[in-house]
């Protein structure tokens, strides 16, 4: 029941309850003369003249027009000529000087005489209520005609309020991005990471409009008439074949202010055909513009020439450092727990920092408020189930996810021997909890933990595991501002366990955590004016490794790295505000502060001179707590859009980020031995300058978007490597690396379909990425500028699906880039009687060039609403024509001759098939 009809029964009761026994009052009349005004004119100008007021539904009387002339005239008799050609009924209440207006039977102003007798045996029927009127309404459906009154008995400030509310679909779960618009798209706004929305709308008879990706139009009519709040609930879209499909996010790359953002749905995720017939977001990354996979099978990745450690991979706002499974074959994240995945690669939000090249924000769905259900996929290597259900009578829900793979008997299918010897397998869980304390608070707690265990036929054993947590609480202190406060934690370590010989016999351990508290505030000024402001702190904890031997048999000396934390925080504000209905802003600015803790024992160098054992002049001691060395500065965030016309724009943005965390690898693929290396006196903090220019024009009534993005980005103070470094236990890092600078610059083309039965898109990529190491002390290539591991000029990328019916689909990738840089032995030489290899300048060569195609077909189950379960299958084949690519390349020295080799996992087609169900 709505709170208009709740006040107009306690109104009611008050008034027949007042005037019980008392005598009827005079009959009111009405004098005036009509000539074809709107009913809402005559019932101000009956409430004008007369002490009565007419409380009625707008929709039933909009198009009712009253022409009259009344001298002294009873009233009831007026509005019985005024309702009838409309079937309009009316009571008046007395008590309350009121007329209440009703479609269906009257509404009884009077309680019966014998209300308070106790009821007849054989109760009789009640009359059918009226319609219900709603200042803020429940997530149900609306039926057509509604309106909802909003803010009664508020003042609406300069003819303005202001709408807020959530949208959810049918299970309840928050919708993302959803375009929550009144009678002009372009002043709309999108719903954030909760579903929620604020809207500032003029004052009166109002259309609200809600568009997302995958679910159908929906429309609310509204009697706007002071601040108020309206929850809306979309209802899935099951006709895939429509264009309204994607029409919430129509013209949405011309009209945002975000440049280099893409949103992945995971319906479009499950879609796209992946290695072992697992859904994967991070391989859908891999398909985008300006981001490059870093080695064949391997879900690390670069973007736009920066380093795979430069990614923020973010899992409900915690840190996820490796995000893969099984010799990176796998992302570390249940499809069927996810509800969306942002990359944002150019324009990066004021609130994230930390890291250089992007960030990844993948978030989990909410859980089913509605029943009970289940997900899950059985697979050749893997299988998975996720659960989730409704909390406290649809006021929370609940969500939990696992996986588990059983792939030692693939491994012994492949043709190399290595591979057939060895071992691996991995599982993974996670949870989520949703709870609204009431209508200004909600909570939102998040769990995470994987665990990984490989051997590479030997008797070493590798193991790795992530751990990531998160709280959130969500409390609105106004319609126009709201803040949400999050804890997080994660935890990344790895061990080796080797014991094949009694006097080998030892274990490493590596151990990374990381804590921190974030404060986050929006404010809606208007649809125009949208600002955020806040800040974060983080406490680092490494400790970097520690060997121990295994028995008393064992020769191996024990090793302790000593550990490192530090500090690192910042304040974040940023504006977002349209100059005109063609030109809008966003600027922000980020102030981050990093301090190095001890206790720590700091070698001292030769000032002038390379870092090395030779150049050692003595050690610096840190107490607990004490400062090692500070950093800190501004990070500049900048982003313009233009509209051209009303299908194109042009954007330009500038971003300056900083990261106080380095990974140091040998390789250029992610392993599970990299180490992760904090600023400190010596390794200062990476620093990236970029800046973007756009154009976005869309065809077809938006169904074609096309778009052209370049880039150029400067890099300091990462770093790279001096020959022969040694990286793995190493008590003085900073002997072995150098301070680097690079420049990546290109551009990325992108033209992509989002309705009808054949849908997509192909993309080319032109990107270089170069490196300079050339200080007083260090030089690599003479000084000279030289690619980096991640340049790779040429990428060209087409994802195409066609759906031949509701039941059956086909997707299609191909997938080709330049071959990366490789460093090669060129010869042998003697020198001092000891053979000596010479390889050429760094990253002089490349490795052979990549292609891969993949094809996958989905069939899908009947689509009948009540069946026990609902499944599908699909049958995909990874490397169709059979490429060897290289997974990795490496040398060995035979009878005196050094020969090169290609390991390729994947050199011929994978069949798999997948059976995916819920219930």
């Amino acid at each position: 029941m709505s709170l208009f009809y709740r006040t107009a029964l306690v109104l009611l009761l008050a008034g027949s309850l007042a005037s019980y026994g008392q005598q009827a009052a005079p009959t009111p009349t009405l004098t005036g003369t009509f000539q074809g005004v709107p009913f809402a004119e005559f019932a101000r100008q009956v409430a004008a003249t007369t002490p009565y007021r007419l409380a009625y539904d707008p929709a039933q009387t909009d198009s009712l027009r009253v022409t009259l002339t009344a001298t002294g005239q009873p009233l009831a008799a007026v509005l019985q000529q005024v309702l009838a050609p409309a079937k309009l009924h009316f009571s008046v209440d007395e008590a309350s000087r009121r007329v209440y207006i009703t479609a269906g039977e009257a509404v009884q102003t009077r309680l019966p005489d014998d209300f308070f007798r106790a009821p007849a045996p054989a109760p009789a029927a009640s009359a059918s209520p009226g319609p219900v009127l709603a200042e803020a309404a429940g997530p149900a459906r609306a039926p057509a005609g509604r309106v909802y009154d909003i803010g009664l008995g508020q003042a609406a400030a300069n003819g303005r309020a202001t709408l807020s509310g959530r949208v959810r679909d049918a299970r309840g779960e928050s919708v993302v991005g959803a375009l929550v618009y009144g009678d002009v798209p372009t002043n709309g706004v999108s719903t954030d990471q909760f579903g929620a929305y604020t809207l500032t709308l003029p004052v009166g008879r109002q259309r609200l409009n809600v568009r997302s990706l995958g679910f159908k139009n929906t429309t609310r009519q509204l009697n706007l008439l002071g601040n108020g709040r309206l929850d809306v609930e979309l209802e899935e879209d099951i006709t895939p074949l429509k264009e309204v499909v994607v029409e919430g996010e129509k013209a949405k790359n011309v009209t945002s202010l975000r440049m280099g953002v893409a949103k992945l749905d995971i319906k479009d995720i499950k879609q796209i055909p992946t290695v072992f017939g697992e859904a994967d977001v991070l391989r859908v990354v891999l398909l985008l513009p300006g981001v490059k996979s870093i080695g064949e099978g391997n879900t690390g990745f670069s973007v736009r020439g920066g380093g795979a450690d430069q990614n923020l991979v973010l899992y409900n706002d915690a840190v996820i450092y490796n995000p893969t499974h099984l010799f990176g074959f796998f992302s570390a994240f249940n499809t069927d727990m996810l509800k969306s995945a942002e990359l944002y690669k150019s324009t990066v939000p004021a609130r994230y920092g930390g890291r250089l090249s992007s960030v990844l924000d993948v978030v989990t769905r909410d859980g089913n408020r509605k029943q009970f259900s289940a997900t899950g996929g059985l697979g050749l290597l893997t299988s998975r189930l996720t659960l989730e259900g409704p909390l406290a009578g649809g006021r929370g829900s609940w969500l939990v996810g696992g996986r588990t793979s059983y792939s030692n008997w693939l491994l012994k299918q492949l043709p190399s021997r290595t591979l057939q010897n060895s071992a691996a397998g991995f599982y993974d869980l996670s949870g989520h909890l949703a709870y609204d304390l009431n209508e200004r608070n909600s909570l939102y707690a998040t769990g995470y933990f994987s665990h990984d265990q490989f051997r590479l036929a030997s008797d070493t054993v590798y193991t790795y595991s992530n751990t990531a947590a998160s709280l959130k609480w969500k409390h609105t202190l106004s319609s126009q501002l709201y803040g949400v406060l999050t804890g997080t934690f994660s935890r990344y370590q790895y061990g080796l366990r080797s014991d094949r010989t009694a006097t080998t016999a030892s274990e490493l351990a590596y151990n990374l955590n990381q804590g921190g508290v974030q404060l986050d505030f929006t404010r809606f000024a208007g649809s125009q004016h949208t600002l955020e402001f806040g800040g974060s702190s983080l406490l680092y904890h490494i400790a970097p490794g520690q060997l121990t031997p295994l028995g008393a048999a064992s020769l191996v000396v024990g090793t302790t790295i000593q550990p490192e934390q530090a500090l690192e925080s910042a304040l974040y504000v940023a504006d977002r505000f349209d100059l005109s209905a063609r030109l809008a802003l966003d600027v922000g600015l980020r102030y981050s502060l990093y301090n190095a803790l001890g206790p720590r024992s700091v070698l001292t160098y030769q000032p002038g001179l390379s870092r090395s054992e030779n150049t050692v002049t003595g050690t610096d001691s840190y107490r607990p707590g004490q400062l090692l060395a500070t950093y800190q500065g501004p990070e500049w965030r900048f982003s313009a859009k233009y509209m051209l016309n009303d299908v194109s724009s042009v954007k330009a943005s500038y971003n300056r980020t900083r990261q106080y965390i380095h990974q140091l690898t040998n390789t250029t693929v992610v392993s599970p031995t990299d180490n992760w290396k904090l600023s400190d006196n010596y390794i200062q903090p990476q620093v990236a300058d970029q800046v973007s220019l756009g154009y976005y024009h869309n065809f077809r009534s938006n169904s074609l978007e096309f778009s052209v993005e370049t880039y150029y980005k400067l890099l300091h103070n990462f770093l790279d490597y001096k020959d022969g470094a040694v990286l793995l236990l190493n008590p003085h890092l900073e002997t072995d690396v150098v301070n680097a600078r690079g420049r990546a610059y290109g551009a990325e083309f992108l033209l992509r379909k989002t309705t009808g039965k054949l849908n997509g898109w192909l993309s080319y990529t032109y990107a270089r990425s170069l490196v300079q190491v050339n200080t007083a002390t260090d030089q690599v290539n003479d000084g000279n500028w030289y690619p980096s591991n991640y340049d790779k000029p040429h990428d060209v990328t087409l994802v195409g699906n066609y759906r031949f019916n509701r039941r059956i689909s086909a997707s299609l990738n191909f997938n080709y880039s330049t071959g990366r840089p490789i460093t090669l032995p060129l010869s042998q030489y003697y020198l001092h009687n000891v053979l000596r290899v010479f390889y050429s300048e760094r990253n002089a060569y490349r490795v052979p060039d990549y292609y891969r195609v993949d094809l996958a077909f989905n069939l899908e189950g009947n689509h009948k609403i009540k069946k026990l379960a609902h499944g599908s299958w699909t049958l995909a084949i990874y490397n169709l024509l059979g490429r060897r690519n290289p997974y990795s390349i490496y040398f060995q020295a035979q009878q005196g001759q050094i020969n090169g080799y290609q390991l390729s996992i994947f050199g011929q087609p994978i069949p798999t098939v997948t059976y995916n169900f819920r219930f």
